[in-house]
Order: C-alpha cells, then structure tokens, then sequence
C-alpha cells in the first residue's frame, strides 16, 4: 500500500512538472532573442545532444586519402566560395561582422577540428546542426565528393598559412 501511494506522488510530480514546463516554455517565459545568452544548462543540453548525435549518425568514410594537396587546395576554395569563411573566418581572413550575432557563436574552426573525426565533420557539414546557423549542404545539393574536400582542407587547417590560402582561394587570373 505504501508503495503505491509513493508510486501516486510521483506521477503526480511528473504531471507538475510536466504542466509547468509547458506553461514556462509554450507561455513564451523562454527567451529565444539570439542577444541574451543561454542558461549553462541549456548550453551544456544542448552541447551533449549535438556530440552523441553526430558521433551517433556519423557513419560515412572517405573514399581517398584526406591528404592529398590537390583535395586540401579544393576544399580551401569550396570552403571560401561556399561562404563558409564568413561564419568561421579562415587563415588570414576574419569572419564577418554578422556572426557575432549568431548564438551560439561559431566555433573557430582551428581550435576544434582535431577533436573531430572527418565522417564527424563530414556529417555536420552535409547535414547542418539545428539552431545554430549551421546550414545543411547537402539540402543544397553539394555533392559529397566536395564536402570531402572541405573535409580535408578543416583537418589540414591549423597548419595551413595564410599566403597559402589566399593562394588557393584567389580567382584564376583572367588571360
């Protein structure tokens, strides 16, 4: 008898919780303005959502050798033209202005790129990450083959000088 009165309390506990959650979040007292933070446990949610669901749907391999100069200069240039830069900044190249708007922020890519395997990189590449900015390009139809290549320049990146960049990225001169 006790234990269906404690097994009692806790639905009803369950049914608060859950009444004062909808309340909280569909009653509109959760700031969604990109110009305030978010509370650390909605950033540390979120964070831990986002790591097990990439490591859980990364699955794809490359079909060649990431370190192929000739992979690495092409995903420079599909990383530039593809507007990538803009968010994320490149060697040499600071991100635009409107970035600093989004929230959160885009990571410097440099600083994160080896803690990530290339079908994890690969995988937010093609597939984008939900509020955060980061678009799907595979929605927009690039074909995997380019999204390899901006795979392997990232793994190359925090090596990678900035005259080469601009090298790699310049437009081809006009004869």
């Amino acid at each position: 008898m006790k234990s269906l009165k404690f097994l009692g309390i806790i639905g009803l506990l369950a049914i608060l919780g859950t009444v004062f959650a909808a309340a909280f979040f569909f009653g509109g007292f959760f700031n969604v303005a990109a110009s305030e933070d978010d509370p650390d446990i909605v950033n540390s949610a979120l964070e831990h959502v986002r790591t097990a669901s990439i490591a859980r749907h990364a699955v794809d391999k490359p079909a060649a050798s990431l370190d192929d100069p000739a992979l690495v200069q092409a995903g420079a240039k599909s990383f530039s033209e593809r507007g990538c830069v803009h968010c994320h900044g490149g060697p040499g190249v600071e991100w635009s202005k409107f970035s600093e708007g989004l929230n959160p922020g885009p990571p410097d890519l440099k600083d994160v790129v080896d803690d990530l395997l290339p079908q994890e990189l690969f995988w937010v590449i093609k597939n984008g990450i939900k509020m955060t900015g980061m678009p799907s390009f595979g929605k927009i139809e690039v074909p995997d083959q380019e999204i390899w290549t901006m795979v392997a320049f990232l793994k190359k990146l925090p090596m990678v000088s900035e005259a080469d960049y601009k090298a790699w990225t310049a437009a081809p001169a006009k004869p």
